[in-house]
């Protein structure tokens, strides 16, 4: 395929200005290097306040006693866990600080400039899913807001359609139009939600737990029922640890997306400092006491925050609570589910969808697959989602081990969007990539989806395991790969800073 070189005046989306040398099908400006760095430490932590503080994040932590941990063991498999959480996601977000590129274009330095989009469709898919089902969930706390003005009107809207009751899809569609309105100035509008949505639920969970400390009589036991570790103890804290990383493993991918807006790789240090090991821990500390703290009031463990919201016999108290945690849950689907698949999209036909059109196609495509049946079947959480989420590991690995090992950090970025570029391998396709990709994630999605004993007792290291397998192997295969040399050599010659900035947007 020949390469199509634009001119300056030509257009990619509704007029985005294509940079010479660049072709079309590969560019427009929300794929292009960010220009804007507008990110600063504070965004970057509010963004991972967003994230953590969730009706997923406040469950997390008390749910590893179901491993048949103690007290002790749970937090210090979340602490061990989140410092390696803390590692990896550095690395995703230096290189996307140091490119400006988001996921599905940084992507393409692995796989090439359309293979890409295997890991990028791969990454939104699994997003578009959980989109629509976090959008759900965080329509259930605006029921309970409804319950706590009058509870009457729970009353109403008991007549099913399509799985879901007619109070049930306002309360959806409200929270589904409100995710909407985010994208009418695409990552600046997210940006400041951000900077609001995570403080807003430490307030609550602090109030939360002062309640709960008072109504338990200050005075609250640390012990949460759990079963016996099935095998031993030493799997159990493992596992605990394996889980958390592999709680952010959406994230491991695509924390470029938001670090490429950072002034500095000192930002994104501090900020996921502050915002991983430190406001993670403290986060699952509370929760863990509020969880336990609810056995002694309620004489059962509350593992649901908006239950526990409910419970609290205040209308005004419930409401506010209800509306912090129905902003915290759309918090984390921004952060995890929504920014993803805009970009993903965008990437998949650069010249037709930009990130606010890829947005909307995403929001689209969650309402449509009434994501309350799919959250209700077990074989699509268990099988389905669960194989998809199985080969996020095996496309960092290799990422990773492409940026870091094979190229040492040297990427030309405008090689990027070029159809015949140092980027092109076999018309866009870095087979070497996608063979890696296929091969390591068949045992990952076997431990996923078999219920066998040998997959259970793996079943907590799969990102592990997929991630190091696929790390290992890429680097092999490709270490004397002559695109790969060539590509390096060449990127070595020019300023890489001035070719990244020359394209950026």
């Amino acid at each position: 395929m020949s390469e199509k070189v634009i001119s300056p005046s030509s257009a990619s989306v509704e007029g985005d200005a294509v940079p010479v040398g660049v072709d079309s099908s590969l560019f427009n400006d929300d794929l292009a290097p960010a220009k804007s760095r507008d990110w600063s430490f504070y965004s970057l932590f509010a963004m991972w306040m967003s994230d953590i503080h969730s009706i997923g994040g406040y469950t997390f932590a008390a749910g590893l006693f179901a491993l048949g941990l103690s007290a002790a063991l749970v937090f210090a498999g979340l602490s061990v866990g989140i410092v390696i959480v803390f590692l990896l996601m550095n690395l995703v977000g230096y290189a996307g600080q140091k490119t400006g590129l988001c996921y599905p274009v940084l992507a393409r330095i692995s796989f090439g400039v359309y293979g890409s989009n295997l890991p990028a469709l791969t990454r939104g898919f699994v997003a578009i899913c959980w989109y629509g089902i976090q959008t759900w969930l965080a329509s259930k706390a605006v029921i309970v807001l409804v319950g706590s003005i009058n509870k009457s009107w729970i009353d109403w809207g008991h007549t099913m359609f399509l799985g879901e009751s007619i109070l049930g899809w306002v309360a959806f569609v409200l929270m589904w139009t409100l995710q909407l309105l985010l994208l009418r100035n695409g990552m600046e509008t997210i940006r400041k939600f951000q900077d609001f949505a995570g403080p807003a639920v430490w307030v609550v969970m602090f109030v939360l737990t002062i309640y709960v400390l008072y109504k338990a009589g200050w005075s609250i036991s640390l012990t949460v029922p759990s079963k016996p570790a099935e095998w031993g103890m030493l799997h159990a804290f493992l596992a605990a640890i394996a889980l958390t990383v592999a709680y952010f493993s959406t994230l491991l991918l695509n924390f470029c997306d938001f670090a490429r807006f950072s002034p500095s790789k000192k930002a994104v240090f501090q900020a996921n400092m502050w915002g991983l090991p430190v406001n993670f821990i403290l986060f699952s500390v509370v929760s863990v006491l509020v969880t336990a703290g609810s056995f002694q009031i309620y004489g059962e463990y509350v593992y649901d925050p908006v239950e526990m919201v409910s419970r609290i016999n205040h209308p005004i108290a419930a409401a506010l609570g209800a509306i912090t945690f129905s902003v915290a849950t759309l918090g984390i689907n921004v952060v995890a589910n929504f920014v993803s698949p805009a970009y993903d999209l965008a990437n998949a036909w650069p010249s037709k969808i930009n990130f606010v059109r890829g947005g909307l196609i995403s929001a689209v495509i969650a309402l449509v697959i009434t994501p309350w049946n799919l959250f209700n079947s077990p074989v699509m959480i268990n099988i389905f989602l669960a194989a998809f989420g199985a080969v996020l590991g095996p496309l960092f690995g290799i990422i990773i081990a492409d940026y870091y090992l094979l190229r040492k950090q040297h990427v030309q970025v405008s090689e990027l969007f070029k159809v015949n570029g140092m980027h092109a391998f076999t018309k866009g396709w870095n087979m070497r990539a996608v063979w890696v990709f296929i091969a390591t994630s068949i045992p990952t999605i076997l431990i996923a989806v078999l219920q066998i004993d040998f997959c259970r007792f793996l079943s907590p290291f799969s990102w592990f395991i997929g991630a190091g397998l696929a790390f290992g192997c890429h680097y092999l295969v490709s270490k004397n790969d002559p695109y790969v040399i060539n590509a390096v050599k060449q990127a070595m010659t020019v300023d890489l800073d001035a070719d990244r900035d020359a394209i950026a947007r």
